[in-house]
């Protein structure tokens, strides 16, 4: 699973979906004339509650409902999948959201539903005995993260970048594909030299102990909400009243995830798990801290955006007019937006 060198520099090439692909996705739920749908296609996490899975419990996706196609651990594959019409919603790194809008992929991100702060970030862990103590001294080394062409590797190469290291050094680090139910006992068994690990699954392991943080997104830079759900333009025209409940609902979710006491939301996503009946282990839940949403009911601002498109542009991955930051999102179907700055519509 290593990347090469070659496939380094192809860097979110999995994202590269072409125009007739994606041009070609259909809604299945979407219905012409005033009939929207009422039914959400989307795919899940194994061992997370995501906000949509809160929103619904909560009641506050009204009469409208989710149905759980599956699980992912890829945020590329997810709105791959929401593009092509596979799903109705999908959700996705923001480079990933601008990649894919860059290859004509017809979508549109509605809403911030992670990103990272103090309690929520994505850690790059080695083993306490570990050599590894700067960027260099991953030359050679292997990365385990859940996907390649994501926020994982993205942060990756920023360190890297501000390491020093030159381009042709960056294509020396190795960032592998591992699950996250098996990144910690990867690393621990020496299969990787370092392991990228966010939320549940990274409290779990440092309460484990023997290892320490190379660095963190967080650290890296500072508080900001790191991916989007996305909905295609075609789904939005034909379903807007239901787009506005979703979107709606989600910000709704994160502001009482924000708002209940600690033990609650656990509690809650706990229940959420265990009636769900997919066969998982709902202990590391105890672990979850935070959806790490930077703005007010996960309302989105463009600098989210706009970061991405211009580090992607700078490394060659776009061109600098391939994409346009108002095509990219809206804050339309928000009904949570309070002040003129934040409610700018992205279309």
């Amino acid at each position: 699973m290593a990347t090469t060198a070659s496939t380094r520099r192809q860097f979110l090439s999995l994202l590269g979906l072409s125009a007739v692909a994606v041009s070609c996705g259909t809604t299945a739920g979407a219905t012409s004339g005033k009939s929207q749908t009422k039914t959400l296609r989307y795919q899940g996490w194994a061992g997370q509650v995501t906000l949509p899975e809160l929103a619904e419990d909560l009641g506050y996706l009204e009469d409208v409902k989710l149905k759980w196609v599956g699980n992912t651990i890829s945020g590329p594959q997810d709105i791959q999948s929401a593009a092509t019409g596979q799903v109705d919603f999908g959700g996705a790194f923001n480079g990933a959201v601008v990649k894919l809008a860059a290859n004509n992929a017809p979508i549109k991100a509605v809403i911030s539903y992670y990103g990272s702060d103090k309690d929520a970030y994505s850690g790059y862990y080695v083993l306490k005995d570990s050599p590894i103590r700067s960027a260099r001294d991953l030359l050679g080394k292997k990365v385990g993260m859940n996907t390649l062409g994501a926020h994982s590797e993205a942060m990756l190469d920023i360190y890297l970048q501000r390491g020093g290291l030159s381009r042709a050094d960056i294509g020396k680090v190795e960032p592998l594909v591992v699950p996250p139910v098996n990144t910690e006992q990867t690393l621990r068994q020496k299969q990787i030299d370092v392991a990228v690990l966010g939320g549940i699954l990274r409290d779990k392991a440092l309460a484990a102990g023997g290892i320490r943080p190379l660095f963190t997104d967080y650290q890296l830079l500072g508080a900001f909400s790191a991916g989007t759900f996305v909905m295609t333009d075609r789904f939005l025209k034909q379903n807007p009243d239901t787009a506005r409940i979703f979107v709606t609902a989600v910000g709704r979710a994160i502001e009482w995830s924000r708002s209940t006491p600690h033990e609650e939301v656990i509690a809650r996503m706990t229940d959420i798990a265990k009636k769900r009946r997919r066969n998982e282990d709902t202990a590391p839940l105890k672990y979850w801290r935070s959806y790490g949403v930077a703005e007010k009911a996960g309302l989105i601002t463009g600098k989210e955006l706009q970061l991405w498109i211009d580090w992607l542009a700078d490394r060659g991955d776009i061109k600098k007019d391939q994409v346009t930051l108002s095509d990219l999102y809206t804050n339309e179907f928000n009904r949570n937006q309070k002040s003129s700055s934040a409610t700018k519509s992205g279309s």
